[in-house]
């Protein structure tokens, strides 16, 4: 009996070693504001068919983290929803990959205080890399922390740009 419960608790030892060596270090990916705010266009962004990393992506998270679409509906009422991370990869993360999706930071502005910041992040979407005219455009509020080892991604909140409610001027590239 000995043995056998010798022979399992190695077994597991191997197992959990093995796990933690294929566990991907990605603490370099939120060292600063800027290498936290282009891995997450980054990881949403990938050609038609490929797979986007999840795990990265809900990485950049702080716990309770919620993505905030926002608009109108089809009655012209303002209408936003509540994602968590997780959330957001089962409503979107199959459209990404079955369409395609660059999403690419074209300005930013940035706000201070203490150990929070809040990015005005002007973005353009395409569905592939080689696309020249974007089909979407708006701004990602995003809230972040630094609670001094990292940067974690608190909330994001956008919404699209459209005909009668364009991209103000103070928000695009100069």
């Amino acid at each position: 009996m000995k043995k056998i419960i010798t022979v399992i608790a190695l077994c597991i030892l191997a197992i959990s070693a093995q796990s933690q060596e294929k566990a991907k270090d990605y603490s370099e990916k939120v060292k600063t504001l800027d290498s936290t705010i282009e891995t997450l266009y980054a990881v949403i962004s990938g050609e038609r068919g490929v797979e986007r990393d999840w795990t990265l992506f809900k990485f950049l998270f702080k716990p309770g983290a919620k993505l905030i679409p926002s608009g109108k509906d089809e009655e012209g009422e303002h209408k936003v929803s509540y994602m968590a991370p997780a959330d957001y990869v089962k409503s979107s993360g199959k459209w990404l990959v079955d369409h395609g999706f660059f999403e690419k930071e074209i300005h930013r502005k940035v706000d201070t205080f203490g150990d929070i910041t809040q990015v005005f992040s002007t973005y353009e979407a395409f569905y592939s890399k080689s696309d020249t005219k974007p089909f979407m455009r708006g701004i990602n509020s995003i809230q972040l922390l630094n609670d001094g080892k990292r940067w974690w991604i608190i909330n994001i909140y956008w919404t699209q740009e459209t005909k009668k409610k364009p991209i103000p001027g103070e928000y695009l590239p100069k």
